[in-house]
């Protein structure tokens, strides 16, 4: 068995540092890098990509609503077309790093709280992803396991790959627990690892309401500015070799 691990990183801004990126990027196969608007700025864009590069890590622009505040995570309402250009000026900027770093652009990743409303919400879901296919349509375009997302994404002549987190917890209709919510995020190492063990062995994963239902891991996300983080990955690289599956990059 094969799955990728992906990482959300880059997400430091001018002298705020978030995250241990350098610690965690040899443990991962795929970094999401902030793209500026939620997290990020132009030199911990450039210098994440050279990272990565150096530690020979697929990378994947990571797109979010202008909300550094908040970190992303609060719901913006705009139009269909400002979506799809936010979407388009984020990963342009990302892809220019990259081209400039030489390193391949592998895919895209919805952040925080435009990934929520685009796998729950089909015409955010399309403007998301016809912005990636105008790109590149050989981008992967990363998305909440059984998601409208995935769905779109797939309709739209994309490979789309289905996430599956460590270190979230999910309702009994595979949405994940919003952060509003007590209990949404896993911070016991041994929960997260029985969790991911559980969603790629067996292809199921047990609701915070009891019920046990069926996903479709493709690629398992460690939140990076998560307090577990680095920990998280270590100990999921480990257990999942003793298991018998492989780590290895999208399209690897």
């Amino acid at each position: 068995m094969k799955i990728d691990l992906n990482c959300d990183l880059g997400e430091s801004f001018g002298n705020y540092q978030i995250g241990n990126d350098r610690e965690v990027l040899p443990l991962i196969t795929s970094a999401n890098v902030a793209c500026g608007f939620h997290a990020g700025d132009e030199n911990v864009m450039a210098q994440t990509v050279k990272w990565a590069k150096e530690s020979g890590v697929s990378v994947g622009a990571h797109p979010g609503f202008p909300d550094l505040q908040g970190f992303g995570r609060r719901n913006m309402y705009m139009s269909l077309t400002e979506i799809y250009n936010m979407v388009v000026y984020q990963v342009g900027a990302l892809k220019m790093f990259c081209d400039l770093h030489g390193v391949k652009l592998n895919h895209v990743k919805p952040h925080g709280a435009l990934y929520q409303m685009a796998v729950r919400d089909e015409a955010i879901a399309k403007a998301v992803a016809s912005a990636v296919y105008d790109i590149d349509p050989q981008l992967y375009l990363v998305g909440l396991s059984n998601s409208i997302l995935v769905d779109v994404g797939k309709a739209q002549g994309l490979k789309v790959a289905s996430e599956v987190f460590a270190d979230r917890r999910y309702e009994r209709d595979g949405q994940l627990v919003s952060r509003k919510k007590e209990g949404a995020t896993i911070e016991d190492t041994e929960e997260a690892i029985a969790q991911v063990i559980q969603m790629v062995k067996e292809g199921t994963v047990k609701s915070i309401s009891g019920e046990v239902i069926d996903i479709q891991a493709d690629t398992i996300c460690v939140h990076g500015d998560g307090a577990h983080a680095l920990e998280f990955v270590k100990e999921i690289r480990s257990r999942l070799s003793e298991v018998n599956v492989d780590i290895v990059t999208l399209g690897g």
